[in-house]
């Protein structure tokens, strides 16, 4: 008889994760003692209004800010005792970024925009094919004012890949572009979940998102509400907007 599978580790495990902001009357609580396990694979929307604490998180996973109290690890390396640059080398060796605004480079193509990040990946994709993935083979030297705002978002989404990232984080990446759009932008989300494996974090207020993630997280005052997996999955062109 065959030995049973061994559980994979979490891509993510928090325990009493707080951030507080300022000092006495004036302290902000963003995170109130969050615990929190996530599989490694999955595509998870944490939705929550603005200040709810989910952008926080999201960052205290990136390796871009740092909790008051609390630990994080991702696998098993603890973020929360991680050094400045040992954060750096986690940043750019396992995490690739999507934010709401492109930050292109608008003296350069879309290639070269990608060519940006696979310049010091340990294992980076062919910008090229980074941009098929995302379906913009044909766009690759166009420069970002040639680009509408859901192609230009593409092109962020083709860079962050390319490193062939671990873990994709994505704060709020259809919230500048219309429903035909933005859908495109979460099919293209939705596929590198698929092809490459990649655990996707999507940080949203959008609610109608939330149907096409495997798990979803809902933050309210600094703290998770519930948290939710779908048995069954809408397909992006089947959100309502």
């Amino acid at each position: 008889m065959s030995a049973p599978a061994e559980t994979p580790a979490p891509a993510f495990r928090t325990r009493g994760l707080t951030k507080t902001y300022g000092e006495g009357e004036a302290a902000v609580h963003a995170l109130r003692g969050v615990d929190l396990e996530l599989p490694p694979g999955e595509l998870v929307v944490l939705l929550g209004a603005s200040g709810s604490g989910k952008s926080t998180l999201l960052n205290i996973l990136g390796g871009l800010d740092r909790a008051s109290t609390g630990t994080a690890h991702f696998r098993d390396r603890e973020l929360t005792a991680m050094s400045d640059s040992e954060l750096t080398l986690y940043r750019r060796n396992h995490v690739g970024f999507v934010f709401q605004f492109y930050n292109l480079m608008p003296s350069l193509t879309a290639e070269e925009n990608v060519e940006l990040v696979t310049e010091i990946a340990r294992n980076p994709m062919a910008p090229g094919k980074a941009l098929d993935l995302v379906g913009l083979g044909e766009r690759r030297h166009h420069f970002p004012a040639q680009l509408s705002g859901g192609e230009q978002q593409r092109v962020a989404i083709a860079r962050a890949v390319a490193k062939q990232p671990d873990v994709l984080f994505c704060d709020e990446p259809t919230g500048a572009l219309d429903s035909t759009t933005g859908r495109a932008v979460l099919k293209v989300l939705k596929d590198v979940n698929e092809a490459l494996g990649t655990t996707v974090l999507m940080v949203t207020h959008a609610a109608n998102t939330a149907a096409m993630a495997h798990r979803v997280i809902r933050f309210a005052d600094g703290s998770i509400r519930t948290v939710e997996i779908n048995e069954t999955r809408l397909m992006p062109e089947e959100i309502a907007w």
